[in-house]
C-alpha cells in the first residue's frame, strides 16, 4: 500500500460461484472435481482462518462454538470463525475430500482421518509464543508433531507400505502469519518482538522458524503442499478500529511490513521446490484480498470498512459476541467479524488457488498440483 491511500492496486477479475448446498452438490459430480484416487486426503495447518473446532477441546478463550458463528453453515456452530465455511472447508469440497475433522476431537481417529486432518487452532502462530494471552493453541510445531501422531494411526490402517504413495499424494495447506503480527508483534504491552526486532528481521524470524517444519512435514512424507501468504492485516476491522488511521482507510504501516514476510515466503516456496519431488505452491492472499477490497463491486459486496459482527468502532474492537445478531446482508460484507472474512471471501480465495494464474498460486494452482505425479 501507498501511504495515504485505501487501496493495495491490483487487477480486477470477476469470479462467479454459489456457496449453497446446489453447489456443493454441483462441485462433487462436475467434472471439474478431483478424484478420489488423486487426492486421497488434505491435511489442514494454522490459525483461526482455518480453524474447525480444535479450540473446543482446549483451555482457550478464543473460541466460536457459539450462534452466531456458522449461522450460515449446515452444521451450525462448529468452532469455525465464520458465518459459514471457511478457506479449507471450499477447498476440500473442490478436491472432493470434504472437510477433514479437527484433530482434537476425541472421534478423529482410525478410518475417519484417511480423508484428512484439521490441526488449526485459533491464536496460534509460528512463534510459540504467540498467542499466548488467549490460552491453550496448537503452535506450528506442536501442530506437526499432531501430524506425527496421525501418521501411526494411518500406517495402522492402511498398513506401512502404502503410506508412502498415499502421503506423496496427499495435499498438505498451512495457513500462517497473520496471528504473529497480529497477536504478538502489534501487541508491544504484552510481547517484547516489537522492541526487539524491526519488522524485516522479525520477517526473517518468521520464515526461518517455518522452514524448519517445512522441511519436517516433507520428511515424513509429504510432498504437496500450498503456503498461504499474509492479507492485508491493516484492513481488517480490528486494525481499523485502533483508530491509527480514519475510519475509511487502511492502517498503511502494518500492511507496509507484511512485504518482507509475503516475498519471502514465496522465495522459499522456490528453494523446497528443489527438494526431489516437492510441489510447493504459494497462495497470494495479499493480492487476492487487495482485489476484492479495491473492486468490492465486482465480486458483489458493498461493505469493506466494518465487520458483520462485532462491537465498538468498525464493529472490529470486540469480536462477535455470543448470541449477537449479525447484520442481515452477510453476502455484502467482506469481514464476517473483526478478524475473519465471510463464507463469499473464502469462497473466492479457495477458487483463485485452485484455478488462478500464477498472479494468485505460485508457481502452479492447486488444481495443477493434483495432476502432477
Amino acid at each position: 500500500m501507498t501511504r495515504g491511500e485505501n487501496k493495495v492496486v491490483f487487477s480486477p477479475k470477476r469470479l462467479c460461484f454459489g456457496v449453497c448446498l446446489a453447489a456443493i452438490i454441483i462441485i462433487f459430480c462436475s467434472p471439474n472435481a478431483v478424484k478420489a484416487d488423486r487426492v486421497p486426503a488434505m491435511f489442514v495447518f494454522g490459525d483461526s482462518l482455518v480453524e474447525v473446532g480444535n479450540s473446543n477441546f482446549l483451555g482457550s478463550i478464543a473460541r466460536s462454538n457459539y450462534f452466531p458463528y456458522g449461522c450460515d453453515f449446515y452444521y451450525g456452530p462448529t468452532g469455525r470463525f465464520s458465518n459459514g465455511k471457511t478457506f479449507v472447508d471450499i477447498l476440500g469440497e473442490m478436491l472432493g475430500v470434504g472437510y477433514p475433522p479437527a484433530f482434537a476431537d476425541p472421534s478423529t481417529r482410525g478410518a475417519r482421518v484417511l480423508r484428512g486432518v484439521n490441526y488449526a487452532s485459533a491464536a496460534a502462530g509460528i512463534l510459540e509464543e504467540t498467542g499466548q494471552h488467549y490460552g491453550e493453541r496448537y503452535s506450528l510445531s506442536q501442530q506437526v508433531l499432531n501430524f506425527e501422531n496421525t501418521l501411526e494411526d494411518i500406517r495402522r490402517t492402511i498398513g506401512a507400505q502404502n503410506i508412502s504413495d498415499y502421503l506423496g499424494k496427499s495435499i498438505a495447506v498451512l495457513v500462517f502469519g497473520s496471528n504473529d503480527y497480529i497477536n504478538n508483534y502489534l501487541m508491544p504491552s504484552i510481547y517484547s518482538s516489537s522492541y526487539t526486532y524491526t519488522p524485516p528481521q522479525f520477517a526473517n524470524l518468521l520464515l526461518n522458524h517455518y522452514a524448519r517444519q517445512l522441511v519436517a512435514l516433507y520428511s515424513v512424507g509429504l510432498r504437496k503442499f500450498l503456503l498461504a501468504g499474509v492479507g492485508p492485516l491493516g484492513c481488517i476491522p480490528n486494525q481499523r478500529a485502533t483508530g491509527q488511521s480514519p475510519p475509511d482507510r487502511c492502517v498503511d504501516y502494518v500492511n507496509q511490513m507484511l512485504g518482507t514476510f509475503n516475498e519471502g515466503l514465496r522465495s522459499l516456496v522456490d528453494q523446497l521446490n528443489r527438494y526431489p519431488g516437492a510441489r510447493f505452491s504459494y497462495g497470494n492472499t495479499y493480492h487476492a484480498v487487495g482485489d476484492i477490497l479495491n473492486n468490492p463491486a465486482t465480486y458483489g459486496f458493498s461493505v469493506v470498512d466494518r465487520g458483520c459482527c462485532g462491537v465498538g468502532r468498525n464493529q472490529g474492537q470486540i469480536t462477535c459476541m455470543p448470541y449477537q445478531f449479525p447484520c442481515p446482508n452477510r453476502n455484502a460484507y467482506v469481514f464476517w467479524d473483526a478478524f475473519h472474512p465471510t463464507e463469499g471471501v473464502n469462497a473466492i480465495l479457495a477458487r483463485r488457488a485452485f484455478y488462478g494464474p500464477p498472479s494468485d498460486c505460485y508457481p502452479i494452482n492447486v488444481q495443477q498440483m493434483t495432476l502432477l505425479p
